[in-house]
């Protein structure tokens, strides 16, 4: 391969001081190191059929359409997708940190960084698993499924009279991957697997366990392993195969790893460890346990999460919920008018699943999560930092499952040295068509992509930082966690140092005013506009939300007072006399595409706060509106949730879920939508790829429709779809301000809700014309009945 190191002389990282080493320290990134084994209760506590939800299909996965129909498994550092053949079954294997690529600081002749498969690099798959039970062949009464409620992927058939169970999941406990065969009848299972490589590796065996592995150009080495335990019958390893016996059950172990670190002192890597000896660690002593105990540890995890959210949003007829997850997609969009609210409950379940599954202890959410099909994913499944990796952290703070967030803190903060060493030497780059005109430089910037080793790819995005930073940001709000504010401070901090040096004086409308320098509304229109919105809104977020940063840590008070002063200071937009929109540059004219699948300038609507129904003009929220409409109805998924969240904000429910059953309309003819295995697919045309955060972004804006929280005030059903409204009860769901909210209605309207304080004391809450202020202790809770 020709992805070369990068001399350690490019590699002269700026001193941050002790608080971001502090911070990484008390990250919770577990790195690909050997640990105990976990605590095991005596049996699996399962959630069994009818209670369990599941996504389920009467067939296996073509492996050539393993995207489109694979089952996902995970454990935020491991990913999988699962086949489900009797007789071949596949897993193929990720590794969240199997990144080819390098710090890429080289920019090219625009000033920009070159974004291409060799210095940028890319995600790519670990290994693939081949299982082989020739004697599985003409099968009785198969049923596949994704089993939501347990975190598992099963098989179930019959061959001869005999029942077959197939259980798959990735365990975050054991950091292993199990495929559980097991039976009943007096059956047996006779069969192999194998590990395949990718990229031409070739697997060996020995010490009972057989192994592949390599070494990128870039240093990351990388393995995997596979190894299996039986009841009765025999297992062996011969040459490259584990093999199995007349075996009563069968349990296969597969790990594997990296020897990625999130240390850019260490240039993201640990040049001393085996990852091949970790792996064969962790497989040899899960694989020491029973299945039951291994199925039992990884349940008892995974429902800690999962069941921190209940959904039920109405039942569905009889005739629908008797239909494979296939047919009931297809079926509620050639039949609109039959509401199927227990489907779009599993759809919000399932952005749920792929959280705890993709998101814990290792790297954060990419473009794919951990689930690809091939070396070559588009756009390298790297992380964007105008939308989508933004996107996909909306979710977590809302679903329950904030402590999943913190996969995005620790990144940010393991790649803000090199991120603050490349900005402060490359950004003002005369080539640079976005450099600082003043000359000035601080702090740090991204690009439009990153990687894992402190790298950027394609153009310099000056409003990612900002943007990253109001996500980091909500996940306060939402917790009200001090610690955490403490650990994200020097990335709020660096982010303003870098605006404060960028920002310059012109006059609009009369008056002398602060404005982003040239700049791009992303991902269309002039490339050096000045002052456009979506800048303007993200820096004015960014600094209020520094402001009171230091108020509540107690720390840099003064230059918090700057920078107040200079978020007073910025313009802010207004609705163009021409169009009737929020203007999205200073220009009145529209300079890009009317439908741009982006929603740049709304961003101080949705996410943000700036412009809320409560307090902002009204012709300001019909600029929103306008704008809003004028984008349209259809886009790619993750552009329609985008769009649902804002209508939700509107509190216009219909437009709002028209948005939702868009993004789960059935992909056919490599066109957008929903996917088998409910993946979201990105048309491109003569193909689909699949893309994540419309998977995250669609269950934002569902909840959105049933809370609206935002500071001081917590609002009760704002958008609710008339499919939803008969009845309908959801817990768990998060609030700013620190809170947690159940809810339950009928009839359209709240017959009840309880508010649990997760540190928060004091909020509005509302429903309707409702309204009541709520004081709370932390951890205290409130039970109300509106009316």
């Amino acid at each position: 391969m020709s992805n070369l190191p990068v001399p350690p002389s490019r590699r002269t990282f700026l001193k941050l001081g002790g608080a971001v080493g502090a911070s990484l320290a008390l990250s919770g990134f577990r790195p690909f190191t050997a640990q105990a084994a976990p605590a095991r209760p005596a049996t699996a506590d399962l959630v069994g059929e009818p209670a369990a939800t599941t996504l389920w299909y009467p067939a296996p996965a073509a492996e050539d359409h393993i995207i489109e129909q694979g089952l996902p498994i995970g454990n935020g550092r491991i990913g999988g997708l699962v086949g489900g053949d009797p007789a071949a079954d596949f897993v193929y294997l990720t590794d969240a940190s199997v990144w080819t690529g390098t710090l890429n600081d080289t920019l090219d002749d625009q000033g920009q960084f070159p974004y291409e498969r060799v210095e940028f690099g890319t995600f790519g798959l670990l290994a693939k698993v081949r299982l082989k039970i020739p004697g599985h062949t003409g099968v009785s009464g198969y049923r596949r499924a994704l089993d939501l409620s347990n975190g598992l992927v099963t098989a179930t058939y019959g061959v001869g009279g005999v029942k077959y169970r197939r259980e798959v999941f990735a365990s975050h406990p054991d950091d292993v991957v199990v495929i559980r065969l097991s039976q009943q009848g007096g059956g047996s299972y006779t069969g192999s697997v194998t590990l395949e490589g990718t990229r031409g590796e070739t697997a060996t065996g020995g010490d009972g366990v057989v192994s592949l592995g390599g070494k990128f150009d870039n240093g990351l080495k990388y393995a995997a392993v596979v190894t299996a335990a039986s009841r009765g019958g025999r297992v062996a390893v011969n040459g490259t195969e584990v093999t199995f016996t007349g075996c009563a059950e069968v349990v296969i172990v597969v790990c594997g790893g990296t020897n990625y670190v999130p240390d850019a002192a260490r240039d993201y890597l640990d040049a001393g460890a085996d990852p091949s000896t970790v792996a064969a660690g962790k497989a040899k002593a899960s694989a020491a346990a029973s299945g039951t105990a291994l199925l039992a540890t990884h349940v008892r995890d995974y429902r800690r999460l999962y069941e921190r959210m209940t959904v039920d949003l109405g039942r569905s007829p009889d005739s629908r919920r008797a239909l494979d997850s296939w047919s009931r997609l297809t079926a509620r969009h050639n039949d609109p008018a039959t509401p199927d609210p227990e489907l779009e409950a599993s759809y919000l379940q399932f952005g749920r699943y792929l959280v705890i599954t993709g998101s814990r202890d290792s790297l954060p959410i990419s473009l794919q999560g951990l689930w690809l099909s091939n070396n070559t994913p588009d756009w390298m499944s790297d992380y964007h930092t105008d939308i989508n990796i933004q996107m996909n952290y909306w979710l977590p703070d809302r679903a329950g499952l904030s402590s999943s967030f913190a996969a995005l803190a620790d990144y940010c903060l393991a790649q803000l040295p090199s991120w603050s060493d490349t900005t402060q030497r490359l950004f003002n780059d005369p080539r640079n068509r976005f450099r600082n005109s003043s000359g000035k430089i601080a702090g740090w910037a991204v690009a439009f992509s990153t990687n894992i080793y402190g790298g950027s790819g394609w153009w310099w995005h000056p409003g990612g930082n900002a943007w990253l930073c109001n996500n980091l940001w909500d996940h306060y709000a939402f917790t009200q966690d001090r610690a955490y504010l403490a650990r994200i401070y020097p990335l709020l901090k660096g982010a303003c140092e870098f605006w404060e040096s960028r920002l310059i004086e012109m006059t609009v409308d009369g008056k002398l005013v602060l404005v982003d320098d040239a700049d791009w509304s992303p991902e269309h229109g002039p490339q050096d506009a000045k002052g456009n919105t979506y800048s303007q809104e993200i820096v004015h977020n960014l600094f209020g939300h520094y402001r009171e940063a230091t108020e509540l840590l107690g720390r840099d008070r003064a230059y918090g007072k700057t920078i107040s002063g200079l978020q007073a200071r910025l313009h802010l937009p207004t609705v163009s006399p021409v169009t009737g929109w929020l203007q999205e540059w200073l220009s009145p004219d529209n300079l890009g595409e009317t439908a741009h699948r982006h929603l740049s300038p709304l961003i101080g609507f949705f996410p943000g706060d700036r412009i809320t129904t409560d307090t902002a003009p009204p012709e300001l929220l019909d600029g929103v509106r306008n704008l809003l409409i004028a984008r349209g109805m259809d886009s790619f998924g993750w552009g329609c949730a985008w769009r649902s969240s804002c209508w939700a904000r509107l509190k216009d429910a219909d437009r709002a879920y028209e948005l939702l059953l868009t993004v789960l309309r059935p992909s056919v003819n490599n066109g957008n939508g929903t996917a088998a295995n409910f993946f979201d697919m990105y048309s491109q045309g003569s193909y689909t790829i699949f893309q994540i955060d419309a998977n995250l972004g669609a269950p934002t804006a569902m909840l959105e429709m049933l809370l609206y929280s935002r500071p001081g005030v917590i609002e009760l059903l704002p958008a609710l779809p008339s499919a939803w409204a008969d009845s309908g009860r959801v817990t768990g769901i998060g609030a700013r301000g620190g809170f947690e909210v159940d809810l339950e209605w009928r009839g359209g309207k709240v017959t009840r809700a309880t508010v649990r304080s997760v540190g928060g004391t004091e909020t509005e809450l509302r429903a309707g014309s409702w309204r009541r202020t709520i004081k709370l202790r932390p951890h205290e809770s409130v039970t109300v009945s509106p009316h």
